[in-house]
């Protein structure tokens, strides 16, 4: 039994609108199709010897006239293979509502079919042809070495693998992942009840949208303030709240505390919400009296000077046991009253309140006449003029009592110096019942 092998080829050759035709160079074909004739040659009987050897002969002739060139289209096969047409894609990164660049480089192209399919494998573009109707994906660039397309105003719901497809006797295709980008906006501050004085505040920092989440903190005096962070999955974007509580007081009302969003897409920038603490607390209430002495015919204006938060909008005058004088006017929190007289003595009473308390002060009016002489009264504090007295009664006291021990000093001196006197004159009388001279007893007398 004898084996022939007969093989030839059918050649397709590249399309004209990709690669033109060359006469001379017949070396751009799309595919090869090898064609291989087997005959199958069984020998005769015995009876037909004599055609035996022509048929060997004949075999041999085929073997030898297809069996090398099969070997030769073998290795020109292998060399074609290692050869073959490839493609790349390149991964994109792109912030929401930015342009994307999608790119597929090829390699030995020789005119094949280009394919390229989104996420969910709807074809785009077809040989650089339009095959979905979204015209916010343009075809930029098509070449034997390079497939471009762009996608504009870019949502998360674009993210994903864009298939890059070679269409050949082997498909080739490789995914290029388009990865979207989310940026935090500038984050949100709420409070979950009123401040009150004494109390404790509690304050969420809110991010709604970002990917990958965003990192939250509290600031206040340039200081950090610890917070409870937690995130939720809104579909491919997350929300992340940051969480804090403080102790609150009066003085605490107006502070500003901020709230910082970063992100890997802000390039180092932050979005920054300020927010000043809104504490409320119970009303303070003083009036400011008028300079001077107020005589008959003068006039009178007291002002109510309030604190509080909600700020009382309500201020109430009062005179305690007596109505307001008829000329009395009350603007805001003014009272005025026009010509006094001795009538409009009396106490007046301002008081304010809010949600929180109710504070008041008074003040006494005195009116006198136009001629009466009024001692005013000294502006230097009562506990300086009794510091003073007292000083001055301390030291006339030490004054006093040295000048007394100095006068008991000086009264026993005498005294002893008039008894050393009387005993020198009982000596002068003693020398002068002796005999001495008179004259010299005298003088020693007198000594």
């Amino acid at each position: 039994m004898c084996l022939v092998v007969s093989t030839f080829f059918v050649c397709k050759k590249t399309p004209v609108n990709v690669v033109k035709q060359n006469q001379t160079h017949s070396r751009l074909y799309s595919r090869v199709n090898l064609r291989v004739h087997v005959t199958l040659i069984s020998p005769r009987k015995r009876n037909i010897k004599k055609r035996s050897a022509g048929l060997s002969k004949m075999a041999f002739t085929a073997v030898w006239n297809y069996s090398v060139p099969l070997s030769v289209i073998t290795l020109l096969s292998l060399v074609g293979t290692a050869r073959c047409q490839a493609v790349q894609a390149e991964n994109v990164t792109v912030l929401e509502g930015g342009t994307a660049q999608i790119s597929c480089r090829l390699q030995n192209y020789d005119g094949s079919i280009v394919v390229i399919q989104n996420p969910r494998r709807q074809t785009l573009f077809f040989n650089g042809t339009r095959a979905l109707k979204d015209d916010r994906f343009q075809m930029v660039l098509f070449t034997p070495r390079l497939v471009r397309i762009t996608l504009t105003n870019v949502s998360v719901s674009d993210e994903g693998g864009y298939f890059c497809q070679l269409y050949t006797d082997d498909t080739h295709h490789q995914v290029a992942t388009l990865s979207v980008s989310v940026p935090p906006d500038t984050p949100t501050v709420e409070v979950k009840q009123e401040a009150v004085e004494g109390g404790e505040v509690e304050l969420t920092c809110l991010s709604p949208r970002s990917k990958p989440p965003a990192t939250l903190r509290w600031i206040r005096d340039r200081r950090e303030i610890p917070g409870v962070v937690s995130q939720q999955e809104n579909g491919k974007t997350v929300s992340v709240s940051s969480t804090i509580r403080l102790p609150v007081e009066r003085k605490d009302n107006g502070a500003a505390v901020s709230c910082e969003a970063s992100h890997p897409a802000l390039g180092g920038q932050k979005r920054v919400r300020h927010y000043r603490l809104d504490v409320h607390f119970a009303p303070t209430v003083r009036i400011i009296p008028p300079p001077g002495i107020l005589r008959e015919g003068d006039s009178l204006s007291l002002t109510c000077s309030i604190t509080g938060n909600p700020l009382p909008r309500d201020v109430q005058w009062t005179r305690i046991n007596d109505t307001l004088p008829e000329r009395a006017e009350i603007s805001g929190t003014t009272l005025q009253v026009s010509r006094l007289s001795q009538s409009h003595n009396g106490t007046y009473l301002c008081q304010a309140q809010n949600n929180y308390g109710r504070a008041a002060d008074h003040y006494t009016l005195l009116v006198y006449d136009p001629g009466a002489v009024i001692e005013t009264h000294s502006a230097v504090p009562y506990a300086v003029i009794g510091g003073v007295l007292a000083l001055l009664v301390f030291t006339i006291i030490c004054v006093l009592i040295i000048t007394i021990w100095c006068s008991v000093r000086q009264k026993g001196s005498y005294l002893t110096h008039e008894a050393s006197g009387l005993d020198e004159h009982g000596e002068v009388q003693e020398a002068f019942l002796n005999g001495n001279d008179a004259s010299q007893g005298k003088k020693e007398y007198l000594l």
